[in-house]
């Protein structure tokens, strides 16, 4: 196969290389917890896709504001006083995905 030097020197992706690992270890037997790719090992509870299902037949199908979704900030708002006392308001949240 013909490549170029610099597809040549793509290296494989640790996260996924790891997980592979995983999936040997476990398909061994071996009792092991993979926490590399993220990847959940259970179906999604059908609460949660119907809940899916719902915002996107009510149109929330597009991104939020690049900070979080304003009604979840107050709502974290919310939870950090009722459970620590803690007065923040939604300015100061910044709700994101990714590790």
């Amino acid at each position: 196969m013909m490549l170029s030097k610099r597809a040549w020197s793509i290296t494989p992706s640790p996260t996924m290389s790891i997980d592979a690992i995983v999936k040997e270890m476990m398909h061994k037997g071996i009792n092991v917890i993979g926490f590399a790719a993220g990847e959940p090992d259970f179906d999604t509870p059908p609460h949660i896709a119907e809940a899916g299902i719902k915002a996107i037949r009510e149109g929330y199908t597009r991104y939020t504001a690049a900070t979080g979704n304003y009604e979840l900030k107050k709502a974290i708002c919310a939870k950090f006083w009722d459970d620590c006392g803690l007065e923040y308001n939604p300015s100061q949240i910044v709700v994101s995905n990714g590790a």
